[in-house]
């Protein structure tokens, strides 16, 4: 996609600062798949409608070939945006997609979809993101969906030496690739040249954080590192956020959502408003009643 410049800019006035940095915690998932969990379940509620945030990127294929096998979900939705390397959906829904530099998968798990990500390479490099973007009570039960984003489909534009991918929301004027009217998402891809800075206004009341995993940034005065999530405080009369890279320039994901303000109940890949909706996900699971 040609990067164009945007039609608008984004005032800020009253820029947010860092309530606190989060350092992410190696783990793994699937068969093995080795990644670091960014957003964990203790900030689920602070960071409401964000469920989790997987960084993963590994040039050993040992780290990521056995990929995720069958799994369920319901009641989120995922978005898994690749930054290098194929990675192949398939679910129980019929839907089917390929994965790979630069594109995002944006499946809704509704009411329940049991899904594989499997790996289409057997050498190279490998790394990306997966959010789990929250679902209302009404809709936690509905119909499954899914959508293969490729590359090209994703809007970029330029400004004062930032290169913004818009993958969801609205920025500077222009819409991103997907929208959500419950959670407004806004999930940002930034690619900094050395010493350029970008400003996002945020509504007051979302909730919002930058993950930087290319060299550092500074968010009203904080210095935050590569590898490292900030999460910015909801300071009443703020209006967004104010992103300086270093002089090695960067790439940050800042992404913000409105907040549902609902009861969370997570077991495993089941979120639901309560511990007798989780017991139904289970049971439903195992009668084979999930996708």
């Amino acid at each position: 996609m040609s990067i164009a410049t945007p039609p608008g800019t984004e005032t800020v006035e009253r820029p947010r600062a860092v309530e606190r940095l989060v350092t992410g915690q190696p783990t793994s998932d699937g068969a093995g798949v080795k990644l670091t969990r960014v957003l964990t379940q203790p900030l689920q509620r602070r960071l409401d409608p964000f469920l989790m945030l997987d960084a993963f990127g590994s040039d050993d294929p040992g780290d990521y070939i056995a990929g995720f096998p069958d799994h369920p979900h319901r009641g989120f939705e995922t978005v898994t945006y690749m930054i290098a390397g194929r990675l192949r959906h398939r679910d129980s829904a019929g839907h089917e997609g390929l994965l790979q530099n630069g594109g995002v998968q944006w499946m809704t798990a509704g009411r329940g979809l049991i899904h594989s990500e499997l790996p289409e390479q057997e050498s190279g490099r490998m790394e990306g993101f997966q959010l789990w973007l929250n679902l209302p009570a009404r809709d936690k039960m509905g119909e499954p969906g899914y959508r293969d984003i490729q590359s090209e489909e994703i809007p970029e534009f330029e400004t004062g030496g930032v290169t913004a991918r818009l993958i969801a929301g609205r920025s500077h004027g222009v819409d991103g690739a997907m929208q959500r009217e419950a959670t407004q998402p806004l999930y940002l891809d930034l690619h900094f040249a050395p010493g350029t800075r970008f400003a996002q206004a945020l509504a007051e009341a979302h909730n919002a954080f930058v993950y930087v995993y290319r060299g550092d940034v500074a968010i009203g005065g904080t210095a935050v590192p590569t590898q490292r999530m900030a999460i910015l405080a909801n300071t009443a009369g703020s209006d967004g956020t104010v992103i300086e890279a270093g002089a090695e320039g960067a790439r940050a994901l800042l992404i913000a959502g409105q907040p549902l303000k609902e009861p969370i109940a997570q077991y495993g890949p089941f979120v639901m408003n309560s511990n007798e909706q989780i017991f139904q996900a289970v049971e439903d699971f195992r009668a084979g009643r999930m996708g």
